[in-house]
């Protein structure tokens, strides 16, 4: 008996310190966040497991009904959860025009059921008493990404906002900035507090062909750039909600160089770690550790569905996506650039696990799925806050069972297992936490807004339309060719002919469609800002649209019988794209290729209202214009009908690489070699130069110093080939040489930019003459500053401009060769086909002066009105086909028809000529 009682204690002793080891261990994947606030600890203490379960969760629900018989109410009230999202795939949403009005309305009645449900007494589990549920205001949460469908959810009442890959077209963070204000401000007013968004992925490759395409929902393919627009649009949304919407970067770690999207499968991305330091995650240290302000760092990060070999090693099918991995999740927050904003608070957010990815990661092959499985992992593995999306059970279970079962299950292992209990206090802690940083104390905030703010909704295009004026880009010809390719725009006699990828959508499963991009949106708009109301610059009869569905029958003969002959009367033919799931890069493709007939001498004109990288450089060439506008909303519309009529500036540069023509970001973003580097010394206690780069170095004041003094050389704005600074990061080196009887490079020092400037410091510690100058491949020229250093004596600093030499190689623009006729050369000269009608022509005509000749004299006169209609005609035939005065130029404009009426001509003047000399004779 007494051994029994001391194997009793002693496995309860083993119990009492394996399980705090346990729980250490889970706590490792978890950053210890700073001390909570006072209300925050009091707050946890009073919930019990079921509402500190509820608040890991974020559920959606089907419809708009928030009412006591729904499901989401039940939830709510009885669950607990502590967030929904709404999608316009599940019909949150209703049509226009009360599309805002109902949004407003059905968050404030999920907020009023957390209220309500806070009033409801439970029974307490542990002490048999009663319980009031705690108060905390549920996250309402929105991807709301810009450019209509598909990536918006709400379509209607609020402001049409730019794609992400517009805004990085612009190459303007402040514009960024205010784009996501706009989008602040609307989706607070509305009373949302959870934001997904921005993506911050890097489309380093393009991947036209690939199923993992992400179209214009990047901001581009350079790491800085993205990192830079990514803070300029947090700190827009934090400005404009009045730090009222809580902001969660994706898709984490970064998925830019997939193949595949994560939504639909679990993709590999084969980089080392140092890789995706440089590129992917490197906007997600913009955003986090390396943010310079409180507001343009995001509140969270979600967690996307991708396998990473720099992280995970070798990866094979079985490995784990990074979002339930708990040793890969690990390490990564363990960088120096998210442990610091990991421990004060960052939440980190799963992405929707109950996609198709992680259904076929979890059931290959149709096999049976367990929703409870998934949670438990995505939870262990680090994720604070569990995005369930439309998740279901093979358990004949739907959105709504599901759910309930994954609660029940955390709540008994909530009780069950001490180490997964810590685990959950400290997540619940963090949201908590964050709730309190928006609303304060809970019972006494105000959680939804007045509807009186949703007067702001819908006002801002204006921004939308600077956007895009600052994001048109031309991408072929090169703008010094324009001119020459197009150097008038359409005239009011021209007949134009669009051809439009025309789409439609629907905000509900019952609402009416509404269209993306009208298939006369572009039409509609020339003749607003050009019609007979409006300068009268077009007839609106010489104006026809048509949709690529139309092109299409066309193309495979199974249509066409209005758009052929348009297109033949056409001077003008303008293609307008905004997608690609239908193929219709490959239509376009097709169609410049197989119907040259109905292109011929016309300008061809092609508009991408998307991504700018799915055609081929053939193709393009066929183009007399290509033009990327980046989004497909009214504004872009406006803006390319302005382009096309030359009223608009080009000052937009594509933010990704697009193979088609050549144009490499790499290169693009790497120092401008015609540029001289401006350098500028300054003493360490002397203040930051502010001076106007455009002033020359000669301008400033000279600067005195000494043996022995400490100078700083800092560079001016280094640009690159676009005109915008190099990214932060670019490296410079620094060559500090002596001249005179010791001449030799004394050193040299790397340094890199930061806002596109660079500088050092050195001591002046040798006599003699020191050179200083700079470089930054393939920007090799710079200002040179000489100090002549002696002992004793001050010496002036001396900047030198040196004179850019380059060898200069004439750009000639090689024009467009107009078709050749059948029967005339460029030159005008009749070809061997021309020259065979002619004789037909000839032929026929002295027959026919002979008949005529014949019918109104004798048979001797036939003969005679035979051969001067003959010598008419061959007297014509001769003067243009030796070039004489005027015939090249008449025959190069009008071809073979000016070729063949001036010789019909002659021959009736030969036989006008037998006529007179007929009545002559019988005179």
């Amino acid at each position: 008996m007494k051994r029994l009682f001391l194997g009793a204690v002693i496995l309860a002793l083993l119990v009492v310190f394996i399980q705090p080891v346990q729980a250490l261990r889970l706590r490792s994947v978890q950053a210890q966040a700073p001390t909570p606030p006072a209300f925050v600890r009091q707050l946890l203490n009073s919930m019990t497991p079921e509402e500190r379960i509820g608040q890991l969760f974020l559920v959606t629900f089907t419809g708009t009904d928030a009412g006591e018989t729904s499901q989401i109410y039940d939830l709510i009230v009885n669950h607990h959860v502590g967030g929904v999202v709404l999608l316009a795939a599940n019909d949150n949403f209703v049509t226009a025009p009360d599309t805002l009005i109902d949004v407003h309305r059905l968050i404030a009645s999920l907020q009023e059921a957390e209220r309500i449900g806070s009033t409801v007494q439970t029974i307490n589990t542990e002490t048999g008493g009663l319980d009031n549920p705690a108060y905390v205001p549920l996250w309402v949460g929105i991807a709301q990404e810009g450019n209509g469908a598909p990536t918006d959810q709400i379509l209607n009442g609020l402001t049409s906002l730019p794609s992400a890959m517009a805004l990085g077209a612009t190459w303007q963070p402040e514009l960024a900035e205010q784009v996501g204000m706009v989008a602040g401000q609307e989706l607070s007013a509305l009373g949302f507090n959870l934001y997904f968004g921005p993506s911050l992925d890097v489309l380093e490759q393009p991947k036209s062909t690939s199923s993992g395409d992400l179209g214009t929902r990047v901001f581009g393919g350079d790491p800085f750039w993205v990192g830079e627009m990514g803070r300029a649009y947090i700190s827009g949304l934090h400005h404009g909600s009045d730090n009222r919407l809580l902001v969660i970067a994706k898709h984490f770690p970064g998925r830019g160089s997939s193949d595949r999207l994560p939504e639909a499968e679990v993709a590999t991305v084969r980089k080392s770690l140092e890789q995706l330091k440089q590129i992917e995650l490197a906007p997600f240290f913009a955003v986090t550790g390396n943010a310079p302000e409180p507001a343009a760092a995001a509140d969270g990060l979600l967690v996307s569905h991708i396998r990473y070999q720099g992280l995970q090693g070798n990866i094979r099918a079985t490995t784990r996506p990074v979002s339930f991995d708990s040793q890969a999740l690990t390490e990564i927050l363990k960088l120096p650039q998210f442990s610091a904003w990991w421990e004060n608070g960052g939440l980190i957010v799963s992405d929707n696990l109950g996609s198709r990815a992680v259904r076929d990661f979890y059931a290959p092959g149709g096999g049976n799925f367990s929703a409870r499985s998934v949670a438990r992992d995505a939870f262990l593995a680090g994720n604070d806050l569990l995005y369930l999306g439309n998740i279901t059970s093979d358990e004949s279970l739907d959105n709504y069972g599901t759910v309930v079962r994954i609660l029940d299950f955390f709540t008994q292992k909530y009780s069950e297992d001490p180490a997964f209990a810590l685990r959950v206090d400290a997540a619940v802690t963090r949201i908590l936490t964050r709730k309190f940083g928006l609303y304060g104390v809970f019972p006494s905030a105000e959680i939804t807004p007045d509807a009186g703010q949703l007067d702001v909704a819908g006002t801002s295009s204006q921004v939308t339309f600077q956007v895009a004026s600052n994001a048109v880009t031309l991408l072929s010809p090169e703008r010094q060719e324009l001119d020459t390719v197009l150097p008038s725009p359409p005239s009011s006699s021209d007949y134009l002919v669009f051809l439009t990828d025309s789409s439609s959508t629907q905000q509900c499963g019952t609402c009416p469609e509404q269209a993306t991009l009208a298939t006369d949106a572009l039409q509609q708009a020339i003749l607003r800002l050009y019609g007979p109301t409006a300068g009268g610059q077009v007839i609106p009869s010489h104006l026809t649209s048509y949709s690529f569905q139309e092109l299409s029958n066309l193309m495979s003969g199974s249509g066409g019988e209005y758009l052929e002959p348009d297109l033949r009367r056409a001077n003008w033919v303008i293609l307008s794209m905004s997608e690609t799931a239908s193929g219709q890069p490959q239509l376009i493709s097709r169609f410049l290729s197989e119907r040259q007939d109905l292109l011929r001498t016309k300008k061809v004109i092609l508009f991408s209202f998307g991504a700018p990288y799915y055609l081929d450089s053939t193709d393009i060439s066929k183009l007399s214009a290509y033009f990327a506008l980046y989004s497909k909303s009214s504004a872009f519309v406006d803006v390319a009908a302005r382009v096309l009529y030359r009223e608009l500036p080009l000052v937009g540069y594509s933010p990704v690489s697009i193979p088609g023509i050549g144009y490499d970001l790499i290169a693009v973003t790497a120092p401008d070699p015609s540029q001289i580097i401006s350098l500028t010394p300054e003493l360490p206690a002397g203040p930051v130069s502010t001076a106007d780069p455009s002033l020359t170095p000669e301008a400033a004041a000279p600067l005195l110093v000494n043996m022995g003094d400490m100078v700083v050389v800092r560079t001016g704005k280094i640009i690159d080939h676009n005109g915008h600074p190099v990214p932060d990061g670019t490296v410079v080196r620094f060559s500090i040489t002596l001249g005179g009887e010791n001449v030799g490079v004394l050193q040299q020092q790397d340094a890199t930019t930061t806002a596109g400037v660079a500088s050092i410091s050195f001591r002046l510690d040798k006599p003699g003459l020191v050179e200083i100058s700079a470089a930054s491949e393939p920007a090799t020229v710079s200002t040179v500053l000489q100090v002549d250093v002696s002992e004793g004596a001050a010496a002036v600093v001396t900047v030198i401009v040196p004179f850019l030499t380059e060898t200069v190689v004439p750009i000639t623009s090689t024009p467009t060769p107009e078709p050749e006729s059948d029967f005339v050369t460029l030159e005008g000269a009749p070809r061997f086909s021309g020259w065979m009608l002619i004789l037909f022509v000839l032929g026929g005509g002295a027959g026919l002066a002979y008949w005529v000749g014949g019918s109104i004299g004798s048979p001797r006169w036939s003969m005679r009105w035979a051969l001067c209609a003959l010598l008419g005609g061959l007297l014509v035939y001769n003067y243009l086909a030796l070039g004489l005065p005027g015939a090249a130029g008449a025959l190069t404009a009008g071809g073979g028809s000016v070729l063949i009426g001036l010789t019909v001509l002659g021959e009736a003047l030969g036989a006008l000529g037998a006529w007179l000399w007929m009545r002559g004779r019988s005179r």
